[in-house]
């Protein structure tokens, strides 16, 4: 619709006898007529313009949409609060299947992105517990829904230990937009936070030159993405770029400090009001002993569990020891 200008709206056209016109008068009154006439069209180019930027910012981010998605995630229904766990949370973190079992006295699940459905995050939320959705971020893994997407040049050396994973290059744009498109999806599943894994290339044989500042500026660009959706971030291992990326992230989750004696690395979560989901894997697992106990179950400050190294269901609380 076009513009009204009220200074059109208020003009009365000046009024002049015909026998007494001159030249001159006449001159005037078209002055007068195109000097308003210019001062309405500026009016109206200016809300046009105002409109453009501040009224609907709709096309411009559609344009800006993930191809595999239909919703800008400035647009999606969240809350504007990112979520914050504290020290000392408890949580079960099971990877291996699809959740088996949704019952555990636990305020936090950590959960496959990929093998799990909005149905069982919303099934958890309604037992007011908060989900934490897991994808490797750093690693191609030749059985995701969205393997055939990455290039071949962004592929590197295997992952020892791990059969079908390959390190990726996190330089690269087109990993990006597809870590994007899968933090897309944990917005659509209503995951509160997510779990990126992997992302410490720099201290494997990754065969694509990876250091510490790609991880820096790669967990850092993560977590910019996660917060323009409203989610939760957490750190992965990765203890060598803590003091760089610690501010950035809620929470992190960490893989056998005590084994490697390298808990105080994360000390500053705790000291910063945030918690370290801490999983250690005792040989003897499922059977826990005292000792297992002793050794792992340590410091008290972290929420720590014991589990297999599939991650399966299985899960022993250090909380309740």
């Amino acid at each position: 619709m076009a513009a009204t200008s009220t200074a059109d709206a208020d003009f009365e056209p000046v009024k002049t006898s015909p026998k007494r016109s001159s030249p001159h008068r006449i001159t005037l009154v078209i002055c007068i007529l195109a000097s308003i006439t210019i001062i309405a069209l500026a009016i109206g180019l200016g809300i046009g313009l105002n409109r453009r930027h501040t009224s609907n910012n709709v096309p411009d981010q559609a344009e800006e949409t993930p191809a595999t998605n239909q919703t800008s995630p400035t647009l999606r229904n969240r809350s504007s609060k990112i979520w914050q766990p504290t020290p000392g949370t408890t949580w079960q973190i099971e990877l291996q299947d699809p959740l088996a079992n949704p019952n555990l006295n636990v305020s936090v699940y950590d959960i496959d992105l990929f093998n799990n459905t909005a149905a069982t995050v919303s099934t958890l939320h309604a037992q007011n517990k908060k989900v934490i959705c897991y994808f490797s971020a750093g690693s191609y893994e030749d059985w995701s829904p969205d393997h055939d997407r990455f290039d071949k040049n962004t592929i590197g050396n295997p992952l020892k230990d791990w059969p079908g994973e390959w390190w990726l290059d996190t330089n690269s744009q087109n990993v990006k937009k597809i870590m994007s498109d899968r933090l897309d999806l944990a917005v659509q599943k209503g995951c509160d936070g997510v779990d990126p894994d992997n992302v410490d290339a720099y201290d494997n044989d990754n065969g694509l030159n990876l250091n510490v500042s790609d991880a820096v500026a790669y967990v850092s660009f993560l977590a910019m993405e996660a917060r323009a959706r409203n989610l939760s971030i957490g750190l992965k291992n990765a203890g060598t770029i803590l003091p760089q990326i610690e501010p950035l992230m809620q929470w992190t989750v960490n893989e056998q400090c005590v084994e490697y004696d390298e808990c105080e690395l994360f000390g500053s979560f705790i000291e910063h009001g945030k918690p370290v989901f801490h999983i250690e894997y005792p040989e003897s697992a499922p059977s826990i002993s005292k000792q297992d106990v002793d050794k792992y179950c340590n410091p008290k400050a972290f929420s720590t569990v014991l589990k297999k190294m599939n991650l399966d269901e299985w899960v022993y609380e250090c909380a309740e020891s």
